[in-house]
């Protein structure tokens, strides 16, 4: 049974739940069964593309931790006009005049960078009375959502690329992850219609709220016109591959050419090498103590096979989700 991650650059219009749904049918077509363990590790919305982390077997166990990752996004704010799903799927409820000087983004951002409160948008998955928002939403109800904590630990605007003038900007970083292009930025004071943001965002954060927000801070109002997630967790765009990549596998291809091996979701923290004994414990469920490490959490491993993922404290070792990777170890 294979264990590990594909790592799909989910491409426009296609559900998170449809792209897990593509991984089961191409591993039952490769002669895999029915009976692989698939999930993803974080939703991506149909209109999004990028990075779509997705588990196979015991990789699935970190699911959880891959949802509470961080992540980053490009995205495009289309300014002078609202929707009220806030991207393009949406109907126009707000337009204004103004339109933001690349100056004046640059002087309202830092009230976005760090720890910030934000209203998540009235079409999402967030429930409500035991409802999903965008139910409610598409219902005409009226939905609303409380503010909640999140960290937006960095926020870029993008080089501008393209001619001179009010005609707004593309991101440099292209769409399909290919190489920032060096070219100029306009002058800081042409007003623009739309401008690309690169956001480093902790779990929880909106971009089409964050959108919103920078929009109404410079006194107009935005839509979300591009997204696209380009890291999550561990995951950057040098590890996806491609919908037709992914087809390939039903049709011949052999899975190991695009499987990532199950610790490689777990190359953001350090690891913890167990003796046969030791490793035996950590797998019975047993606390190791008087462990020399600092504490935090580790993966712990006997040889190159990953056997729990772990808590230490106070030099105690306690196992948070263990690995049944033992047939690999023979």
């Amino acid at each position: 049974m294979p264990h590990g991650w594909i790592i799909l650059d989910k491409p426009v219009g296609l559900g998170s739940t449809q792209a897990v749904a593509a991984v089961k049918r191409n591993l039952r077509e490769a002669g895999h069964g029915k009976k692989v363990k698939v999930g993803h590790g974080g939703t991506l919305d149909p209109l999004a593309s990028g990075i779509l982390p997705i588990a196979l077997g015991e990789a699935t166990k970190l699911t959880g931790r891959m949802l509470d990752a961080s992540k980053t996004y490009l995205f495009t704010v289309r300014f002078g006009e609202e929707t009220d799903t806030l991207d393009l799927e949406g109907k126009v409820i707000a337009t204004s005049a103004v339109r933001p000087t690349r100056n004046r983004i640059a002087a309202v951002l830092p009230q976005f960078t760090g720890p910030i409160e934000q209203v998540p948008p009235a079409y999402s998955a967030l429930k409500v009375d035991g409802e999903r928002a965008y139910d409610l939403a598409r219902a005409g109800h009226a939905v609303e959502l409380k503010a909640r904590n999140v960290t937006v630990f960095a926020l870029t605007p993008l080089p501008f690329r393209g001619g001179a003038g009010g005609g707004g900007s593309r991101p440099q970083a292209s769409l399909e992850g290919e190489s920032p292009l060096p070219t100029p930025s306009p002058e800081g004071e042409a007003p623009l219609e739309e401008m690309t943001f690169e956001a480093h965002v902790s779990k929880g954060t909106y971009i089409r709220s964050l959108a919103r927000d920078i929009a109404q801070a410079l006194g107009t109002c935005g839509t979300v016109t591009l997204l696209r997630r380009v890291a999550a967790g561990p995951f950057a765009l040098s590890n996806a591959i491609s919908l037709d990549k992914l087809n390939e596998i039903g049709k011949g291809a052999p899975l190991e050419h695009i499987l990532l091996p199950l610790e490689a979701g777990l190359d953001d923290i350090p690891a913890i090498d167990l003796d046969p004994e030791q490793a035996r414990a950590v797998r019975q469920g047993r606390v190791l103590t008087g462990q020399a490490f600092e504490d935090g959490q580790y993966w712990a491993r006997e040889g190159s096979v990953p056997v729990a993922l772990v808590e230490l404290s106070d030099g105690d070792v306690r196992v948070v989700r263990g690995f049944n990777l033992n047939d690999v170890a023979e």
